[in-house]
């Protein structure tokens, strides 16, 4: 009832014409999908999908580094789609110890989206707090790292010094790809080779469950991090309980009357998966 209940009140909001009559579903790239597979940039600023997908496939990865990253809270400014101004990084590590040097395995553990500019933090930031570690095991699936298949021979982050890479655009931040991102920072990261955290886990999981997340769809006895991982975080909720005190909660995605889908959940479990139309 309560299902019926949000369908109809939104096609009555939507009739009125109060918001455009399109959902998209939240869902950037499967795990393992190369530039081939990744949707181009179809605007000219950074889209929802996008940014999903540059904190699924960039949030947690790992890279080698090229040059020497300067600790502290300041930073370091790389200009987006420009060479590295090496003068500026040797000015800036005059102030500051390195962080990490050339051939040094570092991880990204945070990316903040601001108007024109991304900043991403390599192990923990230049300025550590306790938020990051946690912010980390969401970006795998909301499970500790070493329960997820993640590269345990890499340093701990925790205990590794941070840096945090400004990358400065010159206008709002456009449409991009993971990989268009990790180009932007192949001046001073190398992320060949490296595998993402979030994409160890999948792999981890059974095949039936990698393919629907591959297939960016929810099927049942999934969990919740494995929707998240398959179809994003939901646009809302819904919680209803059954006549004999079952309390179930339906994630939906898309508003009507446009595609929906309502992913219903018992506990930790689904249990029902339904498309409208």
């Amino acid at each position: 009832m309560a299902r019926l209940t949000w369908i109809a009140a939104s096609a009555i909001f939507l009739i009125g014409g109060s918001v455009p009559l399109s959902a998209p579903l939240l869902a950037g790239p499967g795990p393992g999908s190369g530039p081939e597979d990744q949707t181009p940039p179809k605007s000219d600023t950074l889209q929802e999908e996008s940014r999903l997908a540059l904190v699924r496939y960039v949030d947690g990865e790992f890279a080698k580094v090229v040059m020497p990253l300067p600790a502290g809270k300041s930073g370091f400014h790389l200009k987006a789609g420009a060479p590295l101004d090496e003068h500026a990084l040797h000015m800036t590590l005059q102030g500051h110890d390195a962080a990490a040097n050339p051939g040094d395995k570092v991880q990204i553990t945070r990316l903040q989206f601001r108007e024109k500019q991304i900043a991403v933090q390599i192990n923990g930031g230049g300025n550590k707090g306790n938020s990051w570690r946690d912010h980390l095991q969401l970006s795998v699936g909301g499970m500790d790292p070493s329960q997820t298949g993640a590269d345990t021979s890499a340093p701990s982050v925790q205990n590794a010094p941070g840096a945090t890479i400004y990358l400065d655009f010159d206008k709002p931040l456009p449409d991009m790809t993971p990989d268009d991102l990790k180009n932007d920072l192949s001046s001073l990261l190398d992320f060949g080779g490296q595998r993402s955290a979030a994409v160890q886990w999948v792999d981890t999981l059974p095949p039936a469950v990698q393919q629907a997340i591959t297939d960016k769809r929810a099927t049942f006895g999934m969990t919740r991090d494995e929707v998240i991982a398959a179809l994003g975080k939901p646009e809302h909720k819904v919680r209803e309980t059954q006549p004999d005190g079952t309390e179930i909660e339906d994630w939906i995605y898309g508003t009507p009357p446009g595609k929906t889908v309502f992913v219903s959940f018992d506990g930790d479990m689904v249990i029902k998966v339904e498309q409208f139309p």
